[in-house]
């Protein structure tokens, strides 16, 4: 007999289906998959200058410039200190976003690049008026954001240019070298954080905030699983805390309210202290782009929002997989390797394979959570245990295939 769904269960279930929806499961797993490429061909890449620097060596040739290394690995130390750091940040953002905006500029800055943007001594001089801070703070992220978006852009600009260029690098002083590829993405990049400013647009804070997931799981690398997991349940606890439990101390949902809150557009702040009313009018606040927010086509007004962390921090253990997973197939590849190869099936899923569909179930039961209890969620609280455990569970079990087969030998 057919069975007659609940309104309630139906109207759950086409929320869950609601087009913004769809856009943040789509738009997430396309950045993972994407970064971690970038960074497996990165690496990649690295090799192959090493070993073209090496046979450059043994013919007694000069070796040729090798551009810098700029990729940060964590280590354990790092990856404990990260959940607290963020803490600091949060907390900072909370009670002094709107008089002190400098200094979160500096934690936004230290949490992207993972190094110090300024010196403690630097901030702590900074007796400046409140509208200078605004615009110092602005500038600061959107200097993050145009690179971090060049970044993004560079392979479809080297695709355009191909066809027209020798990829030379163009000198520019002690700025450096450039290939016009690098200098047209930035370009492009700089247009479009400008636009950004003025306008204030969810679509250009979305550009800006994939570019900075891309960079970071590209540039930043976990060593081992240990420092995954590490990382990981750090990062739980954190976003655990700050969602369900800052209210009951700080009478305010701290990560709802940083995450949601607007900044002062300094277009509108300078045009305030020149005294240009009908522009300070115009000029619409910002969000910063530390989420990613897409509208609804059904219902108008209507954003679902994930915040950067929920995508950069299990990419990250996504890009340590697929490395891994590369590593393992030159392995087996290899004909001085011994290892045994396991069983054809379990090689047909990889372990990239296995974390990415983990990493999908987890948002969507995060995103089932929010319709049930109406409420915020933390993301990581579902994302890390759905990336996790079928790792871990593959791990074990390819593990157990290969002692079965030592076992069959004798």
């Amino acid at each position: 007999m057919p069975v007659e769904l609940q309104p309630s269960v139906a109207l759950m279930a086409y929320s869950i289906v609601d087009s913004s929806r769809v856009s943040t499961f789509l738009i997430s797993i396309l950045l993972i998959v994407y970064g971690s490429f970038r960074s497996l061909n990165m690496e990649q890449e690295a090799r192959e200058r090493e070993k073209e620097k090496e046979r450059h060596k043994l013919m007694g040739l000069p070796s040729p410039a090798s551009s810098e290394n700029n990729v940060q690995t964590l280590d354990s130390l790092q990856a404990m200190c990260l959940p607290l750091g963020a803490s600091v940040s949060l907390l900072v953002m909370f009670f002094f976003f709107d008089s002190m905006q400098m200094l979160f500029a500096v934690c936004t800055a230290s949490e992207c690049c993972l190094q110090s943007a300024l010196p403690v001594s630097v901030v702590c001089s900074l007796h400046c008026q409140k509208w200078m801070l605004l615009v110092v703070n602005i500038v600061v992220v959107a200097v993050i954001a145009t690179v971090a978006l060049a970044f993004l852009l560079l392979p479809m600009c080297q695709y355009i240019i191909r066809p027209c260029t020798d990829n030379k690098k163009i000198s520019f002083g002690m700025c450096g070298r450039f290939t016009g590829a690098e200098i047209l993405s930035f370009c492009l990049s700089v247009t479009i954080v400008c636009i950004w400013v003025l306008t204030g647009h969810w679509l250009l804070m979305d550009a800006m905030g994939m570019g900075l997931c891309v960079a970071f799981i590209a540039f930043v690398r976990l060593p081992s699983l240990k420092v995954s997991t590490l990382l990981l349940m750090g990062l739980l606890v954190y976003d655990v805390f700050w969602v369900f439990f800052s209210s009951y101390i700080f009478n305010a949902n701290v990560m709802v309210k940083v995450a949601t809150r607007p900044a002062e557009n300094p277009v509108g702040v300078m045009a305030r202290k020149l005294h240009l009313g009908s522009m300070a009018r115009d000029v619409p606040k910002l969000s910063l782009p530390g989420k990613l927010v897409f509208p609804s086509m059904q219902h108008t007004g209507h954003f679902s929002m994930l915040g950067l962390g929920d995508v950069v921090m299990p990419g990250l253990l996504l890009c340590f997989v697929l490395r891994y997973d590369a590593y393992k197939k030159a392995q087996l590849l290899s004909t001085e390797a011994g290892v045994p190869v396991p069983p054809s099936h379990m090689n047909k899923i990889s372990y990239f394979h296995c974390s990415l569909i983990g990493y999908f179930l987890g948002l969507l039961t995060a995103t089932v959570s929010s319709e049930i209890f109406k409420a915020a969620q933390p993301a990581l609280l579902y994302l890390v245990p759905f990336t996790l455990l079928p790792l871990l569970t593959m791990a074990y079990l390819k593990v157990l295939a290969v002692s079965f087969i030592y076992a069959l030998q004798y």
